[in-house]
């Protein structure tokens, strides 16, 4: 029988000192079971959406998380960082309230909602409302009485900023004297004009003409500019670049230029393990971990459909959650290949690394083509976590790059986890 699930959530709005709101919200929620029990330790697949004006109202947006209980039966996501179904997080409109927050939950890892809550934004997110004060537009009508004159005598000042009441201030002359009035400037070539008639030459004597290409040096015994070249051959644009910097065009405008913050490579040690592929950036992509994790089996002792067909870069992550979370009940004490993967970590200089997963088919044959460059890897099969059907999952031979086929769950294989960074 399916047990009835009951949770117990709280949202958190949260905003970052950042320059621009973070358009994401906290959520975090305990999931216990009929029993009052805690669910630890498991893999639970939640719906989010974001309602308007009841609590059965529109949905403006939603979105998707796959999650993973820790000891206390907690799980945190942020709203606004999932997979999106429908709608657009940054375009609700939190003024059109009132607005409500929906959850609908699997326990089991899949998309058989069991358990569905709703409660209202009681308060709209202060950093997402906040924004609405980039669109403010218009103009302040002056309704308190003008300024018309400056008492000099008493000493009272202005209290109006209304510009057409000070216009006679800026151009014509009122009390006799020309040094206490604001005035216009102009400039013209080495001169800067007042409006009242007066101005101000500026000096020359420590001047001279750009004659490109020399360029002029300054001598800072003398004070003064002497023609002598920077560069053997006199040119400004001889322009050398630093360590990992790179100077595109002839050097003579502010051209960009590409800073790399690490040089990384295939095979480096990195964060864990070693670098087996790279995206396009050169600072991110997959790592494996240094050594195989096991040879188990890829069903935790029941032959059953998981849903757990994702290929491709970073599918493998999703996949092991999918697959943690559905087969963890036939077995609480099992060991099969996408927990052995799950439950590995590796600490380097006080960083722990825990976020490493059973790769995906795609991922996997990734990581054969580099076999020779990657610690401990056997001429054996591999699992990766794409599931073929109910009784079979994808693997691969190392031994022949791309051979890739479908074995029964049942048989034992090699597992090597991988990380994504």
């Amino acid at each position: 029988m399916r047990k009835i699930f009951t949770i117990l959530a709280t949202v958190l709005i949260t905003a970052g000192v950042y320059s621009q709101s973070p358009e994401k919200m906290s959520y975090q929620a305990v999931i216990r079971n009929s029993s009052d029990q805690l669910i630890t330790d498991q893999g639970v697949f939640m719906q989010i959406s974001i309602l308007q004006g009841s609590a059965d109202g529109t949905p403006v947006y939603v979105e998707t998380h796959a999650v993973y209980t820790n000891a206390n039966g907690l799980v945190s996501v942020e709203i606004g960082g999932g997979t999106i179904s429908e709608g657009s997080f940054a375009s609700i409109d939190w003024e059109e309230g009132p607005h409500f927050v929906k959850t609908e939950t699997d326990p089991t890892g899949g998309t058989n909602y069991t358990i569905i809550g709703t409660s209202q934004l009681l308060s709209v997110p202060y950093a997402l409302h906040a924004k609405t004060a980039e669109t403010i537009t218009g103009t302040i009508t002056e309704t308190d009485p003008v300024f018309n004159e400056w008492d000099k005598s008493t000493g009272i000042s202005i209290r109006e900023s209304q510009i057409s009441d000070l216009q006679s201030y800026l151009t014509s002359e009122v009390d006799g004297s020309v040094t206490n009035e604001l005035q216009a400037l102009t400039i013209s070539n080495d001169t800067i004009y007042l409006s009242n008639g007066g101005f101000v030459k500026l000096p020359t004597t420590e001047t001279t003409a750009e004659t490109d290409p020399v360029f002029s040096a300054w001598d800072k015994d003398y004070e003064d500019l002497i023609n002598t070249p920077a560069e053997p051959d006199g040119s400004e644009t001889n322009v050398t670049a630093g360590t990992n910097i790179t100077i595109t065009g002839d050097g003579t405008t502010a051209s960009p230029y590409v800073v790399n913050e690490k040089t990384l490579t295939i095979g480096q040690s990195y964060q864990g393990g070693i670098i087996f592929w790279l995206d396009e950036t050169g600072q991110h992509g997959l790592i494996a971990a240094t050594s195989d994790q096991g040879d188990v089996r890829w069903y935790n002792g029941t032959h059953k459909y998981i849903g757990s067909s994702g290929d491709g870069i970073y599918a493998g992550a999703m996949n092991t959650a999918i697959i943690i979370a559905s087969q963890m009940a036939d077995d609480q004490t099992g060991s099969f290949a996408a927990k052995v993967c799950a439950d590995y970590s590796v600490t380097v200089n006080g960083v722990i690394y825990g976020d490493w997963y059973l790769p995906s088919k795609y991922e996997l044959n990734l990581l054969t083509k580099q076999k020779d460059v990657i610690d401990g890897f056997e001429n054996a099969t591999y699992w990766s976590s794409t599931e073929d059907y109910i009784e079979n999952a994808w693997t691969q031979f190392s031994e022949i790059v791309r051979r890739q086929d479908v074995c029964n769950k049942f048989f034992p294989c090699n597992v090597r986890a991988i990380r994504a960074f």
